[in-house]
């Protein structure tokens, strides 16, 4: 099939980001206390689990995350079949593999939030199922400024920050796929107009 090459990516990332979350949850110890520096104190691995959304942010009730894994697992399809479409349509090679990073790492961490609170027993003690109620291993570290941010700032002033997240190879395949239609979205677009017209 002509348009397996995206899917083919696709797959590649899911096992490239498993085999290093189960890695790290194998070799590594939980917190700072298991770190390890590897481009001075700016860049580390530090294994940490993620219960919620982007930048660890959760829904407040006992069913929030469940809710947040059947989205996902809703949107994984979507993309999945948008992939595919576009695949058909002769879209711009571009925005295909930009989509087939997306959906890697949309899958990549849907599998942790459904099957590692079973598996890996990560669920929050406090979990309604195990199923459904994984964490996301996340591992690597940009520590690029972290302390105590000015009283005067809004919303964060007093408060003890890190700069940059926490993430994992999932989070870095969707960051860059949609970074880059963002940023390359006017040749990409403007060159599948000009096929139309063709």
């Amino acid at each position: 099939m002509k348009y397996s090459k995206y899917f083919f990516l696709t797959i590649a990332i899911i096992i490239l980001d498993q085999a290093v979350k189960l890695f790290v949850h194998f070799n590594m110890e939980l917190g700072s206390a298991g770190q390890i520096p590897v481009f001075g104190d700016w860049f580390k691995l530090y294994y940490t689990l993620n219960p919620g959304m982007a930048f660890g942010m959760q829904f407040g009730s006992d069913y929030g995350k469940l809710g947040l894994t059947l989205f996902r697992l809703i949107a994984m399809v979507f993309i999945a079949y948008y992939l595919y479409k576009l695949a058909k349509d002769k879209t711009h090679p571009g925005v295909l593999w930009s989509m087939a990073l997306i959906l890697g790492g949309a899958i990549g961490n849907v599998i942790d939030s459904t099957f590692y609170g079973v598996f890996l027993d990560n669920a929050p003690y406090d979990a309604i199922t195990p199923w459904f109620h994984g964490q996301v291993v996340d591992m690597f570290y940009l520590d690029i400024w972290e302390g105590r941010v000015a009283e005067w700032v809004p919303f964060w002033g007093g408060d003890y920050l890190s700069l940059w997240p926490i993430f994992n190879i999932a989070d870095a395949a969707i960051f860059t796929g949609v970074a880059i239609i963002l940023v390359f979205q006017k040749r990409f677009f403007s060159a599948m107009k000009q096929e139309a017209k063709a």
